[in-house]
């Protein structure tokens, strides 16, 4: 990994475990509106643009509600869930301190929203390590589309040789391959329904990288 400069990471599942957390948070939003749902559903959309998710919980719950008001009950929920429950992924802060220590530069590519980003950043005091940090709102197309990794790029002022992204879903690892990056792949285990086979390497925790 000696030969990148810029390492990019998408955030949730890849650096925190937020997404089961994201999924139980949908699940508990389609609660307040009346309707159970099981939200291990959220593997099927993980990595998704929010309208496709909310579509998913909404279509599975049977509900149709106004999607900013579900949003305000899905954020009451998320919030209490990330200052309870939120970890970073094993490896994921000794990985990026060295990352620093070797002068490389490092950036967050995201398809959460800014509040969410941020919220996990501060939780974790790892506002310092990322140069750029790339959100929902920074873009109009979302993963698939290699638009926020070529952003993130841009503002970096590097090549696509010169990085390698870190994804957890089937849309993130084809987003950064369409970018023209090289891709590593994480497992966990709410991404088994991912293809990721378009990655150059696949590891299940960030120390692998640092044997």
């Amino acid at each position: 990994m000696e030969q990148y400069q810029a390492f990019l990471f998408d955030m949730d599942g890849t650096l925190v475990n937020s997404e089961p957390l994201k999924g139980l948070a949908l699940a508990k939003a389609c609660a307040d509106y009346g309707a159970e749902v099981d939200f291990n559903i959220y593997k099927q959309v993980m990595g998704e643009s929010w309208p496709v998710v909310t579509g998913h919980f909404f279509q599975h719950a049977g509900i149709s509600p106004d999607l900013a008001e579900f949003n305000t009950h899905f954020r009451a929920h998320y919030e209490a869930l990330l200052a309870s429950e939120l970890e970073l992924n094993h490896g994921a802060l000794t990985y990026l301190q060295y990352l620093k220590k070797q002068g490389k530069t490092c950036a967050v590519v995201s398809s959460a929203a800014t509040w969410m980003v941020d919220n996990i950043l501060r939780a974790l005091d790892l506002d310092e390590l990322f140069d750029v940090v790339i959100t929902q709102e920074h873009v109009s197309k979302h993963k698939p589309d290699p638009e926020a990794y070529l952003l993130a790029l841009s503002q970096l002022d590097l090549p696509t040789e010169a990085a390698v992204i870190f994804e957890d879903s089937h849309a993130g690892v084809s987003a950064g391959v369409a970018a023209g990056c090289d891709v590593v792949a994480i497992h966990h285990s709410f991404n088994g329904n991912n293809d990721l086979s378009q990655s150059i390497k696949q590891i299940s925790s960030f120390q692998e990288l640092l044997v």
